[in-house]
């Protein structure tokens, strides 16, 4: 448990962020005082510096201050918290004190101010420390982004259909899924209260301009090809396609991927898919619970490209359990010999309410200096495949602060993931644990409706659905 003490302000987020940077997958908790067990950071405004101070069992270890600027009092406490824990750690974060899911997000809005790109570099390395080769490629991906967004029509919206099923669960996994062997038998009424909202969207899309459609889940392909049928085809009728840019079906595990299917997905109107293999080591794949190996993603991927998909999508874990520089090397190489159009790479998030997390216990820095070692073999293997990254986020509790990188060969860079991540369109989103984001291009807000998560509760509910969308669009 970290204690965090905020004496004399509520700025807990800028705290407990710099605290993650060096004390990942902890509990947080606010007090009112030094703790007498334990860890605690205080921190406090002294005039025009912030303070931070760090007790062990109520005994002060070290402080730190920073000066109050043009950033404000929130950026100082931050600083002040950052600069403290950096000099008592071995370990320089390479984004420095960054944090938030879009790094490319400050870029865009420094070169939105004027600034050149090596400009925008120059002052997030300097006010955030972080390291130059993330600052470069933050605006690396912010340039990519400003020309994918110049594609979307002024009265975009772009379509998410949530799948929630899966043929078994991850081990690293936390997003909604639903064993299919004990759901099976539902999965015909979820697709009827599935499509019954996608057709209210469909009523609220008429007259606006569809730029994407994304199948995700999940995994889509755990549903049989006729059922794949039957939902593109509602999709189809539905929604008019004939000005869409993109239409992704996330196949996900290879272990739930048929001819069939591919040639389901391909005739329901999809031109991209993605083929997620994690991994390419054997040991790795048993591990982390994936009924499937080396040679099942291979054999898939193939039969995808005999089926005549042209633009596939594969994404990989770095950090896996027992994985280090020689297994991603190997996954590397195995990725390149198969040459898909997009390759995402994801740093291993310990998410609470995965197994990992149950079960490993936190990670600690030395792991995370191993981490970006792996990382730049990724980056290089995915360059050398003549791949450019084009979009960037972060999540929590990840492994050394890291990133998630998504690459692709020019002219396939993936719209939605884009517009997702900068959330600059109104998305509309249905099935079990979907959110629909509305965002206002005028003002820059965001409303977001949910669904419930519960694939039984959904069924049940889906009137309830509807109507919470009827009254917030």
């Amino acid at each position: 448990m970290i204690y965090i003490y905020m004496d004399g302000h509520d700025r807990m987020n800028d705290v407990q962020t710099a605290v993650q940077i060096f004390m990942p997958n902890e509990k947080y908790k606010p007090v009112d005082g030094i703790q007498d067990e334990g860890i605690t950071v205080r921190s406090f405004l002294n005039g025009d510096r912030a303070v931070a101070e760090l007790y062990e069992n109520g005994a002060p270890v070290c402080s730190e201050t920073a000066e109050v600027n043009e950033e404000g009092e929130g950026y100082a406490l931050k600083a002040a918290v950052y600069n403290m824990l950096k000099k008592r750690s071995s370990y320089i974060p390479p984004w420095g004190m960054m944090t938030g899911i879009r790094p490319a997000k400050k870029a865009n809005a420094y070169m939105d101010e004027g600034l050149t790109p090596e400009e925008s570099a120059g002052k997030l390395t300097r006010l955030y420390e972080a390291s130059r080769e993330k600052a470069d490629l933050a605006v690396e991906v912010a340039l990519a982004e400003r020309n994918i967004l110049k594609k979307a029509h002024p009265n975009g919206v772009s379509l998410y259909v949530g799948i929630p099923f899966c043929p078994t669960r991850c081990l690293y996994c936390s997003f909604t899924s639903y064993p299919l062997d004990k759901y099976r038998d539902r999965v015909d009424a979820y697709l009827d209260a599935l499509i019954k909202e996608l057709r209210f969207l469909g009523e609220k899309a008429e007259g606006k301009h569809l730029d994407s459609i994304y199948i995700g889940g999940g995994t889509p392909t755990s549903l049989s090809a006729e059922q794949l049928k039957r939902l593109m085809g509602a999709v189809g009728d539905i929604f008019d396609l004939s000005a869409l840019m993109e239409y992704t079906v996330e196949a996900g595990r290879p272990d739930t991927i048929t001819p069939d299917k591919l040639r389901a997905i391909k005739d329901g109107g999809a031109g991209r898919i993605s083929i997620n293999p994690q991994t390419m080591n054997e040991k790795t794949l048993r591990l982390i619970g994936r009924a499937h190996t080396v040679d099942d993603i291979r054999r898939v991927y193939y039969q995808a490209r005999e089926t005549g998909h042209e633009n596939i999508n594969m994404d990989l874990i770095l950090g896996l359990p027992e994985e280090g520089k020689a297994e991603v090397t190997k996954t590397m190489e195995d990725i390149a010999e198969l040459a898909p159009e997009n390759l995402t790479v994801h740093t291993l998030a310990v998410k609470r309410a995965s197994r990992l997390r149950e079960n490993l216990g936190d990670y600690d820095l030395t792991k995370a200096v191993l981490m970006e070692k792996m990382i730049d073999i990724s980056s290089f293997g995915a360059r050398n495949m003549g791949l450019h990254p084009y979009y960037m986020y972060r999540q929590k509790n990840m492994l050394g602060s890291f990133e998630n990188v998504g690459y692709a060969k020019k002219g396939f860079e993936s719209f939605y993931n884009v517009v997702i991540m900068e959330e600059t369109q109104t998305i509309f989103a249905a099935g079990a644990g979907a959110s629909t984001k509305l965002c206002d291009p005028v003002s820059g807000r965001i409303d977001r409706i949910f669904n419930v998560k519960n694939v039984d509760e959904y069924i049940a509910r889906i009137d309830e659905m509807i109507d919470r969308k009827r009254k917030g669009m």
